[in-house]
């Protein structure tokens, strides 16, 4: 008999869990899951302004304006505030690596028709208060009074596993390379409105773990840790890491190693032609803004869309094997 020391143990005991956790549905109360919570086709990007985003350009934060101190940010690895402006608007502030990222990620998510947040870059501003001061590279992100947020919601139970939408957006993470797939940041929230549809939105809210590359060592893999998953906002390493890896029939193996395995193999063929579709509907113009929007640099803006353009290109090429 073959006994295992108590450190494989654990981790063939982490790896037998992470195995079999699988998504699964979770019904909504009062009836069946709309898609529309969770996506919307884009019927109108071709007038969808990227650069300022869902929350439109009269929202947005003033360059060196003046915030006031509320709270220190407590979730998250990054620093930042929640602060006030001077119309007495409440800001979510994250400062850092994370900044740039968020945005433009955000912006090519709602580009596809996945809802997001109304945020905005600002390169600087002045904090008054509490750690009073000038900060830089910052992202600001706030609520509308049209949604109210009720909670969390998880990649592996809600009401859309099953659907094509869920799973093309599994697709944009891989797209993306966002690693940081997470429950705690995904919000839903209800509309004010009891008249509105759809009363509910499902929102991938903090991507700014994307734009690098999202390779886990192989150890915090099997540990099931979320220790040292991948990079952030690194071109270099965006341009290094591949998309599809394989295709088996109708599985899809990605350039991925992480915490959701589970997740990312639940995606088909079929969904990454459907996202692939969605992404290359996207204008060139739209892209520049889209990086514009997180003050990339002309240079890395450039090399980030031709990236991204290679992937949806393997992504299309699907269709020449697909037997949809």
């Amino acid at each position: 008999m073959t006994f295992l020391t108590p450190f494989r143990a654990i981790v063939a005991a982490v790896v037998v869990v992470s195995c079999t956790y699988a998504p699964h549905a979770q019904p909504q109360s009062g009836g069946a899951a709309d898609i529309a919570e969770l996506w919307q086709e884009p019927t109108d990007l071709l007038q969808r302004d990227l650069l300022s985003g869902p929350g439109g350009p009269a929202l947005a934060p003033p360059e060196n304006g003046s915030f006031a101190f509320v709270a220190f940010k407590t979730t998250g690895t990054n620093p930042g505030y929640d602060v006030k402006d001077a119309s007495g608007r409440m800001w979510s502030v994250k400062l850092g690596i994370e900044a740039q990222s968020e945005v433009a990620a955000s912006r090519i998510l709602w580009a596809m028709g996945f809802p997001q947040p109304a945020t905005y870059f600002v390169r600087q501003f002045t904090l008054t208060g509490v750690d009073a001061g000038v900060k830089t590279t910052a992202r600001f992100r706030t609520d509308t009074e049209q949604w109210r947020s009720t909670g969390e919601w998880s990649w592996y139970e809600n009401p859309f596993v099953s659907m094509q939408p869920f799973r093309g957006l599994i697709v944009a993470q891989m797209v993306l390379n966002n690693w940081d797939m997470k429950t705690s940041n995904n919000r839903l929230y209800e509309a004010t409105d009891p008249t509105a549809v759809p009363r509910r939105q499902y929102m991938v809210r903090d991507v700014g773990s994307s734009l690098g590359h999202s390779k886990q060592m192989r150890l915090f893999a099997m540990l099931g840790t979320r220790g040292s998953q991948g990079s952030k906002n690194d071109v270099d390493d965006f341009e290094r890491q591949g998309f599809i890896e394989k295709v088996e029939g109708d599985k899809v193996s990605f350039d991925y190693r992480g915490m959701n395995q589970a997740l990312v193999d639940t995606v088909t063929v079929a969904d990454v032609i459907w996202a692939s579709e969605l992404l290359a509907k996207i204008p060139d113009g739209h892209w520049q803004a889209a990086f514009k929007a997180g003050a990339y640099p002309q240079a890395d803006a450039d090399r980030y869309v031709a990236k991204i353009k290679e992937k949806i290109g393997q992504g299309l090429a699907l269709k020449n094997t697909s037997t949809r």
